[in-house]
């Protein structure tokens, strides 16, 4: 098989895809990859919000745990997201070391199935508990699939970035992020349709089966991952990269490009916990039945899916190949201090809705291809420890951090909380002004 090649510039979207395919094998598989990846979390996420938001704190705590909290005179109803979030930084504090050891001592071939072969056996487990209704099972789910999030799209886009130059990233990401939102849409469709039907406890083996499908993606694309770093005259991912485990803080911290990438995703994900947070207690009061929220997150999701893939296909392309990162990174942040305006002035349940959507729209189809892009432009080191450190330590002391502003917020109401959007928004739009900055310092195109 040939090497992939830089693609046609001339035709419509779907003749130039068409042609990019015929062209490059591995961008099958890349979007077979990434098409499951995300089929196996958005059928899984709405069980997510629907734990969180939920008003049984028996199906989201262990009994002892809520027993603690009260004679203590805590009530824990009053603080679920800030003990969930303040818990998922705790694990990722201690998952970023074992991760960073994991990618020094092994090559690419053995900790890639490892962290996707932990996620399936894992998801197993969560198959047992949901069927035997496991007090606290809510709790457990929510740390898992938050970590699994994190750690396996980050693995995957850093393998892209082995996989295809930065020329080919700029005209494929785009579309391999369609392939994602196409499994991004059939994930909450398979959920609305089985999950009254069969329970959300078999919809873990559903996820296991698609992690499983990205196991064999993950063997066929190091062909190509291999046969550029040959051509490119790059580190080979077939060798341990070595270094401490800590390797990635120390870059964030030396290196400018990435402390602004880091502060970056530090303000992108405040806008997005503060909207979270406000919309989960509109849905705790609106759906107590664990099932009817699970349907309503799952609609959500639709919403944000089919909006993401007509900018994917209609326009990431057509932006990141003519205009480089710059319009992907500001139009979001721009988006976002409009949509939150707008809430500050009017915080209807139905407008929170539409910018929620809107958010998380412009940041799959536009942000973040356009992140992504940079990091095929930087050592391997860069994006397999500091760009993971970025995307799991860095984003949820973010989330922990807003989740607790949020709360702050809100006891001086809904205006409150969008005012601060706004400003949040406005660092985010600064912080993509400095990653771009650091970014025109680069080396060429390859």
């Amino acid at each position: 098989m040939s090497a992939p090649l830089a693609p046609a510039t001339v035709g419509g979207p779907v003749r130039q895809l068409m042609q990019a395919l015929r062209e490059t094998p591995a961008l099958w598989w890349s979007f077979l990859y990434f098409f499951c990846l995300l089929s196996g979390y958005y059928v899984l996420r709405p069980v997510r919000e629907a734990m969180a938001s939920s008003s049984d704190m028996q199906e989201v705590f262990p009994p002892s745990l809520i027993a603690w909290f009260a004679s203590h005179g805590v009530a824990l109803q009053d603080f679920v997201l800030q003990f969930l979030f303040t818990c998922v930084f705790l694990i990722m504090l201690v998952l970023q070391p074992i991760y960073g050891w994991l990618v020094s001592r092994h090559p690419r071939r053995v900790f890639m199935p490892v962290v996707y072969g932990f996620f399936i056996v894992t998801l197993l487990g969560f198959h047992v508990m949901f069927d035997s209704d496991v007090p606290g099972r809510g709790m457990a789910f929510f740390f898992w699939i938050t970590v699994f999030n994190l750690f396996a799209v980050a693995v995957f886009w850093s393998f892209m970035a082995d996989v295809f130059t930065n020329v080919q990233a700029r005209a494929y990401y785009g579309y391999i992020g369609a392939a994602g939102t196409i499994g991004a849409f059939l994930g909450p469709i398979i959920t609305g349709a089985l999950v009254q039907r069969v329970g959300i406890a078999n919809l873990m083996l559903v996820s296991a089966g698609f992690l499983s499908v990205c196991l064999l993606c993950i063997w066929r694309l190091r062909h190509w991952a291999v046969l550029r770093e040959r051509e490119q005259q790059l580190v080979s991912g077939e060798k341990p990269m070595g270094g401490s485990v800590l390797d990635g803080l120390k870059l964030i911290v030396r290196e400018p490009l990435l402390r602004w990438l880091a502060v970056l995703v530090v303000f992108g994900v405040g806008v997005g916990t503060l909207l979270y947070n406000e919309q989960a207690s509109i849905v705790r009061a609106a759906y107590p039945d664990p099932e009817a929220r699970t349907a309503f997150y799952s609609h959500i999701d639709l919403a944000v899916n089919a909006l993401t893939l007509l900018v994917q296909l209609g326009l990431t392309r057509w932006l990141l190949s003519r205009h480089g990162v710059a319009p992907a990174l500001l139009i979001p942040a721009f988006a976002i201090i409009v949509g939150f305006s707008v809430l500050a002035a009017s915080p209807l349940p139905l407008l929170v809705a539409v910018v929620q959507i809107v958010t998380r729209a412009s940041e799959f189809s536009l942000f973040k291809p356009a992140r992504e892009t940079i990091y095929t432009r930087v050592d391997r080191q860069w994006r397999y420890k500091a760009g993971a450190a970025i995307d799991t330590v860095v984003y949820r002391g973010a989330d922990l951090s807003f989740a607790w502003l949020h709360k702050v917020l809100s006891l001086m109401g809904p205006h409150l909380v969008f005012v601060g959007g706004v400003l949040v928004a406005g660092m985010m739009t600064v912080a993509a002004y400095g990653v771009l900055r650091e970014e025109k310092k680069l080396p060429r195109d390859q």
